[in-house]
């Protein structure tokens, strides 16, 4: 009997799984922190297992090559998820493993993700599996599988039955909870859904903003619709810029002294925080235009299908402008020949005409950009009495390494070469040329014709690129410890020559309020409903995030509210102070008024898109 059972636990099959069981028990430790041996072999693994057993069954021919293959591939798909969770603190979904081709744009980052440990999830693959082929090659009969696959199937299906009975708010939390592969399961199922999901129920503006805390008022009356008119209106979306960088100082000098003077002429909210999805940079470009939500989990561009969208640039086009976009990048990139065309811009000018001069990162110089967009300017004029132009930057994109040439900060020596450090330089280079274009608008005499909005797209310090001593770096410039309000505000300037003079509100906002602030501004009301609000008139606001904080998470006036995640319990913070309350007042019903605001977006954007 004694070996008969070794014999039995030594079947290449029993191995096999053996081997499939520690590489996914590790998977769940490194990405979810489960050690649950349980949770992992009754939830985690009977899907894989499954998957395993059926090649065992239907290859006839190099089965052990087949076996593989399978492992190395899963290999590759766990370190694709261990680095992406680290940098962007959520566990992707197919819709992110899908735009891997896109990676380009964190391609140097990825060095500073990794671990020499990451390496033993391919330990099986160079050592293990060779050694089970070796030694069990002539044993090789795998009828037993037929057996195993029948159960590992029924117990997958149970668990995926289990699954599609909970709602899916947040992909990192619920991979966590009901597996990964089911979590993907139940993403494709929703999304094939397409509207099914979004709530269909109409609120009209007096009812998002009752929701927000707020009493409607039109637009029309509030007392800043109009006082911009007739200007031509300048969006410089710029990369990676938080809040915390404007009127910063570091070894004595400004991080951002360009910037710094804008202010003296302009409208400056500090306290407006980035709300992108899966997109990024995109994403950031579709709360500006349309000021609805974006997908989430799927870059919003994703969802385009040449279908003209309701956007300001279509609005402002029908009020006399003339509509351009810079960005240079490949247009291609996140879908932007999609995007582009479907938001209405008369020009476009990405990497196909902006010249790869100076290049820095994945592309040419800021200053190229901004050169570029200069030339341009006097040929649309002739041809426009107004024009708009949206112009994103791209040099302060991670890793923020900047040739010596371009770096204008004296940084302190624990400041160089580090990820802090570099940021800072890159912002800094940034930011003097966003001071050289304002000094050729003056040239071009149109400055004090123009309204000039600026921006943050997201942040730039976050995940595993941002190490202890980084940590450190920043607690001394900030005076405190690097919380997720210093992450998350990203600066806003209505920059209007003659309006403004340096006046700062710190109403609560999001990127989704950029667009009806502006348009309020320039005393234009837009076509279809948008979900943000003006943010000079309204002081109260409630806002969701997809993405970067867990679904189910919401800002408002006094607490920061973040629901469970795959690694974190839910968390309350006083906004303020960043500190951690036991208050749930309202928390609820922030909590579903949130989720209906969300959702009715989500209704209005696909109602759009697939028009």
């Amino acid at each position: 009997m004694n070996k008969i059972s070794i014999a039995g636990f030594l079947h290449p099959i029993v191995l096999l799984l053996v081997v499939l069981f520690i590489k996914i028990y590790a998977f769940q430790v490194v990405v979810f922190e489960n050690t649950s041996f349980f949770h992992v072999l009754l939830v985690e693994f009977p899907m894989w297992a499954l998957m395993l057993s059926a090649l065992m069954i239907f290859l006839k021919k190099r089965i052990w090559f087949a076996i593989w293959l399978y492992n190395l591939f899963l290999s590759v798909l766990f370190i694709v998820v261990v680095y992406y969770t680290r940098y962007f603190s959520t566990v992707p979904s197919y819709y992110d493993v899908k735009q891997i081709y896109q990676s380009n744009s964190v391609g140097g980052t990825v060095a500073l993700l990794g671990s020499p440990y990451d390496f033993l999830f391919f330990l099986d693959v160079v050592l293990v599996l060779p050694l089970i082929w070796y030694f069990k090659k002539n044993a090789s009969s795998f009828v037993p599988a037929k057996k195993l696959a029948i159960g590992f199937g029924c117990m997958g299906l149970i668990m995926t039955i289990i699954a599609f009975r909970y709602p899916l708010i947040d992909v990192s939390y619920f991979a966590k909870k009901h597996g990964y592969i089911q979590s993907q399961f139940v993403q494709a199922y929703e999304n094939s859904l397409g509207t099914a999901f979004a709530s269909q129920e109409h609120l009209s503006e007096r009812d998002l903003e009752k929701l927000k805390g707020n009493t409607f008022v039109p637009a029309v009356k509030h007392d800043t619709f109009g006082l911009a008119k007739n200007r031509h209106v300048f969006i410089i979306q710029v990369e990676s810029l938080q809040e915390f960088t404007i009127n910063q100082r570091i070894n004595g000098q400004e991080i951002t002294p360009n910037l710094n003077t804008l202010l003296k002429e302009s409208a400056y909210f500090d306290n407006v925080y980035q709300q992108i999805g899966a997109g990024n940079t995109s994403d950031a470009e579709w709360l500006m235009h349309t000021s609805l939500y974006p997908e989430g989990m799927d870059p919003t561009v994703n969802t385009l299908e040449g279908t003209e969208i309701p956007s300001l640039a279509w609005t402002l086009k029908k009020n006399g402008y003339g509509a351009a976009t810079y960005h240079a990048d490949d247009i291609t990139y996140w879908s932007r020949d999609k995007l582009y065309p479907a938001l209405g811009f008369d020009y476009i000018y990405t990497s196909n005409e902006i010249p790869n001069e100076k290049e820095i990162g994945f592309g040419p110089a800021d200053e190229v950009l901004f050169n570029f967009v200069e030339e341009q300017l006097p040929k649309q004029l002739k041809s426009h009495n107004r024009m708009y132009s949206n112009i994103i930057t791209l040099t302060s994109h991670t890793p923020f390494e900047m040739p010596e040439e371009f770096e204008f900060l004296d940084l302190p020596d624990n400041y160089k070469d580090t990820y802090v450090g570099n940021y800072f330089q890159s912002v800094r280079y940034t930011d003097e040329q966003i001071g050289l274009f304002i000094n050729q608008l003056k040239n071009l005499g149109i400055y004090d014709e123009s309204l000039i909005l600026i921006y943050g797209d997201h942040s730039g310090l976050h995940g595993a690129p941002v190490t202890e001593d980084d940590k450190v770096l920043l607690k001394e410039v900030l005076g405190h410890e690097y919380t997720m309000q210093d992450r998350f505000v990203i600066p806003v300037l209505f920059t209007v020559p003659g309006l403004f003079e340096g006046e700062t509100y710190s109403h609560l906002g999001g990127q989704i309020d950029l667009m009806p602030t502006l348009l309020n501004l320039l005393g234009i009301e837009h076509d279809s409903q948008m979900i943000g609000h003006n943010l000079f008139h309204y002081k109260k606001n409630l806002l969701g995030m997809r993405y970067y904080l867990p679904g189910g998470s919401f800002i408002s006036d006094k607490t920061f509210y973040t629901a469970p995640s795959a690694k974190l319990p839910a968390s309350i913070y006083d906004r303020k102070t960043m500190k951690k309350t036991k208050n749930t007042n309202r928390l609820q019903e922030r909590m579903d008024n949130t989720l209906s605001i969300m959702e009715y977006s989500d209704y209005i954007r696909k109602e759009q898109t697939e028009k």
